[in-house]
Parts: C-alpha cells; structure tokens; sequence
C-alpha cells in the first residue's frame, strides 16, 4: 500500500463518521443551540486533547499559533454556518450542499497554490457534481437560507482543505487539530456568552449526540485528517469527502425517516463514480495531465 493510498484510506474512514454528524447535530439542535452545541463539541474536544496529549502539544511554535489559529477559524465558519443551516433545512440536503465544497476545492487550489488539478480530477469532480445535483434538485423544494448558509459553509471548507494542505506540511498533526479545536471553542463559547445562549436541555438523545459529535466526528477526524490530507492533494481529498451525503442519506433515511427518492439514488451512485474517476486517474495516462503547466503548477 503506497503512502497516499493509506492516507486516502483513513480520509475515506472519517468520511463514514462524518455521514453521521448531520444526523447528530439535527437531534442536538432540539435540545440546545447552534451555537451552544459547537460551544460543548469544541470544547470539550479540546480538554480532552490536552489532558491526552500534552507533553506533545507544547511547546508550541508561535507561527503555529498563527496559522493553526487561522485554520481554526476557517473551520468555525463552516460549522456555524453549516449547524445554523441545519435548523432550516434537512440532514440530508445539508450534507449534498455542504459536499459542493468539491467544486470550490480545485478552484481555492488554483488560486492559493497554483497548481491545476489533473484531467482526471477535473472529470471526477464534474461527475460528482452531477450527482449532487440529482440529489437536491428533484426534491421541488425551495431553496431557503438554511441551504444558503449551508453553501456558505460549502465554500469555508473549500478554503480549509487547500490552506490545511499548506499548514499540515510544516507542523505536527497534534499541535494543529488542538489549536484547530481550540480556537473553535474559545470562539464559540465568546459568542455564547455575548449572546447569553446556553439554555440546554439534556436527553439520552442529545448526550448520544454530544457524544458522538465530540469524540468521533471532532477529536478523532480532526486528528486523523490533519495528520494524513498533506499525503494527498486537496481536490483528491474533497473528491473522497463528497461520498459524505450518501451516507447522510442513508443514516438520515434510517434515523429521521427521510428520504431522497429515485433520482437521489442515481445521484448517489454517480458520486461514487466520480470518485473512483478521480482514485484511478494516476493510473491512467490521459487523466493524470496536468491541466495548466508542468507537474500541476502553473507558471509565474
């Protein structure tokens, strides 16, 4: 197994813990609010990573702080627009929309990095972006702010993946999710207390919730994508993390009883396709052409 097929592999773990999340999050959201909900993920995701690790989390290089902070922020942009999106929206279109992230990826990559994705990446993410749309668009539903956060949210993650590419060279993968965590709990908890939202509700519900979100889809997801994305490229990554919304389907179908029909099925199996366009492109000589420039990079 090749250094990036292993990365890939673990990237595509937390894609299945991740599929949960927008299932836990609707069931958290009964119980308490957007806000509070990052608030205790964070936060308590946060303690646990310094009483686990801390002899290997500090010291901790200033520039570290800097661009680990910046990255944190990325990522509480996208949650809170993504959570509050949730309280307007479905579990399941949430997680379709918030996969649009795939489309911004290559584009933030070019931009940030110059470097253009393959052909290979190119098709695969237009076959992904396909089957995005026949999951959304044949539910006749209104496009509403919840989606509108939620594609704003799309576009926050876009930005992380290709800046967390950069950042994830330089540092320890421990020293970036905590301050990562860190800053999306000291932020959180901030507004929190500006705002005076912390009315909670506990049930067995929203603790199995609170639970799952912290541990799995925050400490252990946070941790594995930091140490194992710079094995990858970023649109390579977005590409696996778009197989996210058809398990969303498919636990939202099962746990919340909803349902995207025949024409999100079809959707479902064209995301799939996209990405094993994209996982097989390397080994294809058309496919893996650079699209601008020599070795991906563009001049300049």
């Amino acid at each position: 197994m090749t250094v990036r097929t292993k990365a890939e592999s673990y990237l595509l773990a937390t894609t299945l813990i991740w599929g949960g999340t927008f299932v836990a999050m609707k069931i958290g959201l009964e119980d308490m609010s957007a806000m509070l909900l990052i608030a205790i993920r964070f936060g308590i995701a946060a303690v646990l990573l310094l009483l686990i690790f801390s002899r290997k989390i500090f010291p901790v290089p200033s520039s570290a702080v800097l661009k680990g902070g910046v990255l944190g922020f990325l990522l509480f942009l996208g949650f809170v627009a993504q959570t509050v999106g949730l309280n307007y929206t479905t579990a399941s279109k949430s997680a379709f929309i918030t996969s649009m992230m795939v489309v911004f990826t290559p584009l933030f990559q070019l931009i940030i990095e110059r470097r253009a994705p393959t052909l290979g990446n190119i098709l695969g993410v237009l076959v992904v972006c396909i089957g995005l749309w026949l999951l959304t668009s044949p539910t006749g539903s209104v496009f509403n702010m919840g989606d509108a956060l939620t594609l704003g949210c799309a576009v926050m993650f876009g930005l992380y993946l290709v800046y967390l590419d950069i950042v994830s060279k330089e540092f320890s993968a421990l020293q970036l999710t905590f301050l990562q965590v860190a800053t999306c709990a000291v932020l959180a908890w901030s507004i929190v207390g500006a705002t005076g939202s912390s009315d909670l509700t506990f049930s067995g519900e929203s603790l199995t919730a609170l639970a799952y979100l912290t541990l799995l889809a925050t400490l252990v997801t946070t941790l594995v994508q930091t140490r194992y994305q710079k094995d990858t490229t970023p649109t390579r990554a977005a590409v696996i993390f778009s197989v996210e919304p058809v398990l969303a389907a498919i636990y939202a179908y099962f746990l919340l009883n909803e349902r995207i029909g025949e024409a999100g099925v079809l959707g479902g199996g064209l995301i799939v396709v996209g990405i094993l366009i994209s996982e097989i492109s390397d080994s294809v000589p058309g496919l893996r052409k650079a699209i601008v420039g020599p070795a991906g990079r563009i001049a300049g």
